[in-house]
């Protein structure tokens, strides 16, 4: 990977790391995830963001930050997550009079998250300028988003947003950077992994997504440079305009009409039910997208970007020792830590011996606020009159879906 210029004066130094399986040590990333850096050249130099420790992170950014041939005045600091900061210790080290640019919050986090205490820094605040020389960098903080010291940097001049984690999105880009680089079907692949980053990563900060994108608004943006994915440099837009969709999800925005359905058996009983159910939606509607993410087998990141975005959803899963089927209730944890809100839902399981499933289920959807069909329960094997009562909710929901 080589140094890639935006303009003459701005630099992208780029990494795409492969070899590293998880994000945050949670999130897999199968299709890697890049770390994007920057370079802004005045009459001072400013680099814009570190990389991670990771050690592939590390060769490609050095390799390319040494023949940049620059020696850094300031090191602007976004956002202190270490998947940009794992590196600071060492860099400082070897750049320490470079000064460290970042919000009060931010500073904090230098000496008290990260231990680095022996260098220069200097306290940023909303609307605050950096002197380059004959270029500027302007500062706007978006706190929450998706940590509470995070800033943005804007160089007028050029109209090129550095924006770190915001408007980011997983998926290494290899040799290309820039989104008119990619065809459409390229850009479908990195929309799927934008919208699995969102709901892994953001989701949770999702009103303040909507501040920053509403403060940001005045600014007149021509590219848009975040530390994860392609650079936006033709159709910036089109990444602010499917973030705030993405807020949107779970902030009263519109949902996509579909049903995701989360489908969990251990003896093929609760499957029977799901079938009856899937039979219901078809028939009263045949053109409703229906997605089936069988459980646990599907990556909870994958079940979290589709139960997101989605309208619908059908939670089947069958009782499992006097409570919900496991992984099912480690599922609806997630959907509570992440905001999963204002879903039309319909929850159904077999039992054995006894039921208990329907009370945790309850409890564990009651803060997300869904509109529920009324859940459905049998003993065993479904009789004909369970499924066509399955069919019937089915039908319901459907129409909970396509309504207004």
């Amino acid at each position: 990977m080589e140094i890639t210029s935006l303009t003459p004066y701005i630099h992208v130094i780029h990494s795409d790391i492969e070899n590293h399986p998880l994000f945050e040590g949670l999130w897999p990333i199968p299709q890697g995830v890049t770390l994007n850096s920057y370079i802004v050249q005045g009459e001072k130099t400013a680099l814009i963001d570190v990389t991670a420790d990771w050690e592939e992170a590390v060769e490609q950014f050095s390799r390319q930050f040494a023949a940049a041939g620059v020696k850094p005045d300031y090191l602007v600091l976004n956002h202190l997550e270490p998947d940009h900061t794992g590196h600071l210790a060492a860099f400082c080290r070897e750049f320490p009079d470079a000064e460290i640019i970042a919000t009060k919050k931010g500073c904090a986090l230098v000496q008290k998250f990260l231990k680095v205490s022996s260098i220069k820094m200097r306290e940023v605040k909303n609307g605050d300028t950096l002197d380059l020389g004959d270029k500027k960098l302007a500062f706007y903080e978006i706190p929450n988003v998706h940590w509470p010291e995070t800033m943005v940097s804007f160089e007028e001049e050029s109209g090129t947003l550095f924006s770190c984690d915001a408007f980011g999105g997983y998926g290494r880009t290899g040799a290309r950077i820039f989104d008119d680089e990619f065809s459409a079907e390229e850009h479908e692949r990195f929309e799927a992994e934008c919208l699995r980053y969102y709901a892994t990563i953001v989701s949770s900060f999702s009103s303040f997504v909507n501040k920053a994108i509403d403060k940001l608004a005045p600014l007149a943006i021509t590219a848009i440079a975040p530390s994860h994915g392609m650079v936006w440099r033709t159709h910036p837009e089109r990444i602010i305009e499917r973030y705030r969709k993405y807020a949107g999800y779970n902030t009263g925005g519109a949902l996509e009409k579909e049903i995701v359905v989360l489908s969990a058996s251990m003896y093929g009983n609760t499957t029977k039910g799901l079938d009856a159910v899937l039979r219901g939606i078809k028939a009263a509607d045949a053109s409703l997208p229906v997605t089936v993410l069988p459980v646990p087998l599907t990556d909870s990141s994958e079940v979290l970007a589709a139960a997101y975005r989605a309208k619908g959803l059908v939670i089947a899963a069958p009782t499992y020792e006097y409570r919900l089927f496991p992984a099912m209730a480690q599922l609806l944890d997630l959907f509570g830590r992440k905001h999963v809100t204002g879903k039309k839902a319909l929850r159904l399981g077999s039992w054995g011996w006894i039921g208990g499933a329907k009370k945790e289920y309850d409890a564990l959807v009651e803060p997300l606020k869904w509109e529920q069909v009324e859940s459905y329960e049998w003993q065993g094997v479904p009789s004909d009159a369970d499924l066509a009562a399955l069919e019937a909710k089915g039908a319901e929901l459907a129409s909970l879906v396509t309504g207004e």
